[in-house]
């Protein structure tokens, strides 16, 4: 392997660039017409304009990409997160010409991309998943039955896909029907697939994901949890390692389940196996497996000093696994979060526009993963995500303090940014107690 094209964009193109760099790879990075004057661009070897700036005319051209990839002499290409990244048709178009897909197998891809199949997979190894339906359905009067032997409230799940798109909570039986037919019409917009599965619902939970790697030589390890409970509708705003509120036996039990559906699998690659802890019982179980790195993955890097996405690229390229397995939490604590280019006085409405002042903390313990400069136009297309802030310290408490610090000295202007509603989260007795669970920043924090 000696040229990556990066079929990614932003922060996390930016830091697949220096990922090669490091491995004495050759970084090819691709944009769109309004990315031409993104960070990524500029750092890359060579940059290839793939289309408009529509994501669906550029990152989601996958033919575009693979030409891309192939004009310019590029043998592997890695997808980071989002867009095309667990799409196994594109995954076994990329090998047919040719390409190394930095991933895991196309078949494991798929199955784990189809989250009833992964509910069974987890099943038959003996890992614990959420009661509910063993196939998905796409007419709601075939799943009506069922929801006597689940019970009230219970949630409704797109098979093809998460995030929240097609997850609806149910109540009450008088609601079913249309709550399935609106989410199985969410899940095609999203997804392309109809099919939605039922689960119990569980009111208060904490989300807990473990990190894990494997091999093409059977090498399978874990590196311990990330807390990512902090949610507005189902999608992440702040994560953390350790988790605050897990007991040593449920940390272990998890990272085992992890590790084990790594080996049955013969997982290649980076990946996420995703936990809902329920906090009234403690009890555990499986939601989903994600084959690809995760927004939140410096977390677990800063925890235990690895490069997760350069290790990506070096089992890609067929080598072992050079990092270990811990045989515990490293002792020292992280946390990231989110900055995004939205405004929560505004109900999180997109905020795009042209960033004329941008002045991150900087100082020990702090690092801040952005393609974001000034005069850099936010442009209206894709994610909001502008950057992330990981604060390391050696307790929790050090850590929240750090972030309190390093907050407050973050200067933005020109867009509405999540800043200030992470400065309010830092004074809030659930979060730095730990009580707080997925539904509690509307709850509380947004009502």
């Amino acid at each position: 392997m000696k040229k990556v094209l990066i079929a990614n964009r932003g922060e996390i193109a930016l830091r697949a660039v220096r990922a090669c760099r490091s491995l004495r790879l050759e970084p090819v990075a691709v944009y769109s017409d309004a990315d031409r004057n993104s960070t990524h661009v500029r750092a890359a070897d060579r940059a290839i304009c793939i289309g408009p700036a529509p994501a669906s005319q550029s990152y989601l051209n996958a033919p575009a990409l693979i030409t891309a990839a192939l004009g310019s002499g590029c043998d592997a290409l890695y997808p980071g997160y989002g867009f095309l990244s667990e799409k196994s048709n594109f995954a076994a178009d990329c090998r047919k010409a040719g390409l190394t897909f930095v991933g895991p197998g196309v078949e494991v891809i798929a199955l784990m991309g189809d989250k009833v199949a992964a509910r069974r997979t987890a099943k038959k190894f003996g890992i614990p998943v959420v009661p509910g339906t063993e196939d998905a359905y796409s007419v709601a009067e075939e799943a009506a039955p069922l929801t006597t032997e689940i019970g009230f409230p219970l949630l409704l799940k797109a098979a093809g896909g998460g995030g929240g798109r097609g997850m609806r909570i149910v109540e009450e039986a008088k609601v079913f029907v249309a709550s399935f037919m609106q989410a199985s019409a969410e899940a095609t917009a999203a997804f392309g697939q109809p099919e939605i599965y039922l689960e119990r619902y569980f009111p208060r939970v904490r989300h807990i994901e473990i990190q894990v790697f494997g091999d093409a030589h059977g090498n399978a390890i874990h590196l311990w949890e990330r807390d990512c409970s902090i949610q507005r509708r189902y999608q992440k705003l702040v994560e953390e390692a350790p988790s605050p509120i897990l007991d040593a036996a449920s940390r272990r039990q998890m990272a085992e389940a992890a590790v084990t559906l790594v080996r049955e699998l013969r997982y290649e690659g980076a990946g996420t196996i995703e936990f809902l802890y329920d906090l009234a019982s403690g009890s555990w179980f499986f939601i989903e497996m994600n084959t690809r790195i995760q927004v939140e993955h410096p977390v677990t890097e800063e925890v235990f000093g690895v490069d997760l996405v350069a290790e990506q690229l070096k089992v890609a390229a067929g080598e072992r696994l050079s990092i270990t397995q811990p045989s515990q939490p490293s002792g020292r604590n992280a946390i990231e979060f989110r900055i995004n280019a939205e405004d929560p006085n505004a109900g999180f409405h997109p905020s795009p526009g042209v960033v004329s002042k941008w002045q991150p903390p900087k100082g020990p313990g702090l690092r801040f993963d952005s393609h974001i400069y000034e005069g850099y136009g936010v442009p209206p297309f894709y994610d909001s995500l502008l950057g992330k802030l990981i604060v390391k310290a050696s307790s929790r408490d050090e850590a929240l303090s750090v972030s309190q610090v390093a907050l407050d000295r973050f200067a933005v202007a020109g867009i509405a940014t999540t800043i200030p509603f992470h400065r309010k989260l830092l004074s809030e007795r659930a979060f730095r107690d730990g009580s707080a669970d997925t539904r509690w920043v509307e709850r509380e924090m947004l009502t």
